[in-house]
């Protein structure tokens, strides 16, 4: 498995609140108060990751199993909406680099899509 796959799944993902009372895309005010201050669980090859997003628009993040590919269990980073997309950038993870996603929420289930075709699930809790 290449770092890269290993920490695709670190993209983010989340609803909760108003937001979770439809289903459909999730963008704008609706996205940022999904996120905001929440804890999602993102499912990915090497397990569940969860991040915590912080009212303040900080992050972090960990997990054992990413400590193999990226070099460290744990890391924080920065988050912020931006029109219709969740964006990130961690400090290590995901090369420091700035990702964004769009979200939908389709039952209890949330999905993440970037622009370059991947995807992924997650959950939320507070």
């Amino acid at each position: 498995m290449t770092r890269f796959a290993a920490v695709v799944a670190l993209l983010p993902i989340a609803a909760a609140g108003a937001a979770l009372a439809e289903s459909g895309a999730l963008t704008g005010p609706l996205l940022h108060q999904a996120v905001a201050g929440k804890t999602v669980s993102i499912s990915s090859p090497v397990g569940t990751i969860p991040v915590k997003y912080r009212m303040n628009g900080t992050m972090s993040g960990s997990s054992t199993a990413l400590a193999a590919v990226t070099g460290t269990a744990r890391d924080s980073g920065r988050w912020w909406v931006s029109g219709d997309k969740l964006c990130q950038r961690w400090s290590a993870w995901l090369d420091a680099k700035t990702h964004c996603v769009t979200l939908r929420r389709s039952g209890a289930t949330l999905h993440w899509a970037a622009s370059d075709g991947r995807t992924g699930i997650a959950s939320v809790s507070r």
